[in-house]
């Protein structure tokens, strides 16, 4: 008897790796097709492209329910549209943010969605981070931030930008979690409701939205056999990009998902100058890697301590009520900002 319980925490670790591992090979492919789609052959529209992207992965939930891998299952209409409000708010606010900011405020930005999740996550999950939970994760920014911020420049759009797409991701990536509690859904099924709304609403919205940002209109393109194969290889990847931050923020939390992403960062920093020459490798990128690593190693025994990071179990109905009030007051707030 007294192996079951060893042997099913190895489990959940070999799962818990696989699900990452599955993560950050897509994501990472994903920036590698997207880089060589929009630098190299121009395709700059990178709204529609993330609609294509929930085309295809409509596409694979519909074959999944068809094969009855999927089963039936319930999320009310609110929800839904809340939660594609946030995330295709979040995907236009990242682009605009890229676009309107430098390199190095983008990724500050970005780097700022770890303490609004931490913030949605005492405020509406009751969660209590150790002291060493809070200095780890202060660790994985600091290097983050020593090895991709290099010009810091602010402008005033740019900022609004920026505020924006940090706090719809971390809303999004939070709600992700809260659907799947409230409602017990799995990856799969919350993909299945999700996916077509933001595939409709992308496509009917991106190239207006791309033709704001880019002054071109993806119609009138031309489209080579190469773009082509590139714009169907990154649907391809998307399905799993997609598909794998559903399973992964279903079985971490979202600030760990958002600290594993800091990983691929660096994964993708140390993959650039492995194939594409050490120019941009220096002494600051190398230590800030090495601060970052220390940082997540640091994060992953402390939060899995007792005590590193706790739920508050019992939440009352009337704080329910508030919270849904406080999540859409926060959205309205986004919308005036």
């Amino acid at each position: 008897m007294g192996v079951a319980p060893g042997s099913k925490a190895e489990r959940k670790a070999a799962l818990d790796a696989g699900a990452w591992m599955f993560n950050v090979v897509t994501s990472v492919g994903i920036i590698m097709v997207n880089k060589a789609l929009m630098a190299t052959h121009g395709f700059s529209f990178a709204t529609t492209l993330t609609g294509l992207h929930f085309v295809t992965t409509t596409l694979m939930t519909s074959v999944m329910k068809w094969l009855g891998y999927i089963q039936p299952s319930y999320l009310p209409l609110p929800e839904l549209v809340k939660f594609v409000f946030f995330a295709n708010l979040s995907i236009v606010g990242m682009n605009v943010s890229l676009m309107w900011n430098s390199v190095g405020f983008y990724q500050i930005a970005k780097l700022c969605i770890i303490p609004v999740l931490c913030f949605l996550e005492i405020l509406f999950d009751k969660v209590r981070y150790s002291r060493d939970t809070k200095l780890s994760i202060m660790l994985v920014l600091v290097g983050v931030a020593v090895c991709t911020v290099t010009d810091v420049s602010v402008n005033s759009q740019g900022l609004i930008a920026a505020i924006i797409a940090v706090w719809s991701t971390a809303l999004q990536q939070h709600y992700v979690h809260h659907l799947q509690r409230k409602y017990s859904l799995g990856s799969f099924n919350l993909l299945g409701h999700t996916a077509p709304a933001q595939a409709a609403s992308l496509l009917i919205f991106g190239p207006f939205v791309d033709l704001w940002l880019t002054d071109k209109r993806v119609d009138t393109f031309d489209y080579t056999m190469v773009v082509t194969f590139f714009i169907v290889l990154s649907c391809i990847i998307a399905v799993g990009t997609n598909l794998s931050q559903f399973i992964c923020i279903g079985r971490f939390t979202a600030v760990s998902f958002q600290v594993l992403g800091h990983m691929k960062t660096i994964l993708v920093l140390t993959l650039g100058f492995f194939f594409f020459g050490k120019e941009g490798l220096n002494l600051h990128v190398a230590l800030g890697m090495t601060i970052a690593v220390i940082g997540m190693i640091w994060y992953g025994n402390a939060s899995s301590k007792p005590g590193g990071k706790e739920r508050q179990v019992y939440i009352p109905i009337s704080e329910k009520i508030q919270k849904h009030g406080i999540l859409s007051s926060q959205s309205e707030l986004d919308q005036k900002v």
